[in-house]
């Protein structure tokens, strides 16, 4: 039984942010009903289908139920409602304003339910001259300082994370705030708004080395010129590996491996701050030390000397990665309609409430006639909306 049992969640959420934190609530044990439109949401329609579900949808709303409701008609406002009346939490991605319009937002909903906890995922946030712009992962990177990060230490061009990385940060930041919610709720018996933006939530990830040129005005320093330590990718006769250096024991180690003892008092290298500042230096010079060995025969001797250090694996490989497997990081499911289904397994480890992956993605309103049912409609009114097109059920 997870941790969050008892739990009910709306979700009305499209693409990423949202979806992927009610996701990980309904790993964790919350009963997770995804709100859609009649249409199903956007992130249906993205990528080959499998069993009718693309699987980045499949990733990103495994584990709930799905009722598709017309959200302009009267009667799909009253069902929305009915259910608000019952859950704890209800999570939207709307623009700013949108919901509201809908006659759906926060200070409506608290009318009926009092205790529910209300979370509004923004790109920009509320206010400001973005806050109605249309917002895409990449446009976040731009703004958030990613691209510069990022950017190619030679040329000085601008890059990109290839991930939807705004997204997924968000949804991890919303779903631990929904937690601190239901705890908080425990204490005073109330439920509260949460506000979250994409811009925001990448800002605080970025912050502790990403930014720390800016952490203290008196000091402001361009980052730039110290970083790129980061960047530990190097060429061995056979493949690309990594392995990096921080303490004073793990430069040694590493001068050792690469029997270049004579590196280890070099002024240059011979504490982390000169490390550091003459990164660049101690990179190329490491380089040209590490393509002459086989990539096993150097991974061998930087573990012998406890330099942290790893062969580059690509997605293919790490499927067969001895720590991967051995931590059954990747898990394989059997649904009926699918197969096996490869996820990665849910990464917080409950002693006494294990999230488990229970169901796979619904299909486009798979779950309405049965969600309905609890809410006390008949077979005939059931029927009834399904014909008259407030209520969608995939076949």
């Amino acid at each position: 039984m997870g941790g969050l049992e008892g739990v009910k969640v709306l979700d009305l959420t499209s693409m990423v942010s949202g979806p992927v934190a009610a996701m990980m609530l309904a790993d964790q044990g919350a009963r997770v009903i995804k709100v859609e439109p009649t249409s199903g949401e956007l992130m249906r329609h993205i990528g080959n289908k499998l069993n009718g579900v693309a699987p980045a949808f499949f990733s990103c709303n495994r584990g709930k139920e799905s009722i598709a409701l017309d959200l302009k008609s009267e009667e799909g406002k009253a069902i929305l409602l009915k259910l608000v009346a019952e859950a704890d939490v209800f999570i939207q991605n709307f623009r700013p304003g949108a919901i509201e319009r809908m006659g759906f937002g926060q200070e409506a909903l608290s009318k009926i339910n009092e205790k529910l906890i209300y979370v509004s995922i923004s790109g920009f946030g509320d206010k400001g001259p973005y806050a109605q712009k249309r917002v895409y992962d990449p446009v976040i990177q731009a703004l958030s300082g990613a691209t510069d990060i990022q950017a190619d230490r030679a040329s000085g061009r601008p890059g990109m994370f290839r991930i939807i990385i705004a997204d997924k940060v968000t949804s991890l930041t919303a779903a631990q705030a929904v937690s601190t919610a239901l705890y908080a709720r425990e204490k005073s018996g109330e439920g509260q708004h949460i506000r979250l933006s994409m811009l925001d939530t990448m800002l605080a990830f970025f912050w502790p080395e990403g930014m720390a040129g800016l952490t203290y005005a008196e000091d402001e320093f361009d980052v730039n010129k110290l970083q790129g330590t980061q960047d530990l990718i190097y060429a061995t006769k056979d493949r690309y590996i990594t392995a990096g250096a921080v303490s004073d024991s793990e430069w040694q180690g590493m001068c050792r491996a690469l029997k270049r003892e004579d590196l280890i008092d070099d002024e240059r290298f011979n504490n982390a701050y000169g490390r550091v500042v003459n990164a660049q230096e101690r990179k190329s010079i490491t380089a040209e030390e590490i393509k002459q060995w086989n990539s096993e025969e150097i991974l061998a001797r930087f573990d012998a000397e406890s330099v942290p250090c790893a062969p580059l694996l690509t997605r293919l490989e790490l499927m067969e990665h001895a720590q991967i497997i051995e931590n059954e990081s990747v898990q394989r499911l059997q649904f009926e309609g699918f197969g096996e289904v490869r996820q990665a397994a849910p990464a917080a480890k409950f002693e006494k409430t294990p999230s488990e992956i229970r169901q796979p993605a619904p299909g486009l309103g798979e779950h309405g006639p049965t969600i309905l049912e609890e809410l006390g409609y008949s077979e005939a009114a059931i029927s009834d909306l399904i014909d008259n097109g407030t209520l969608i059920v995939s076949q």
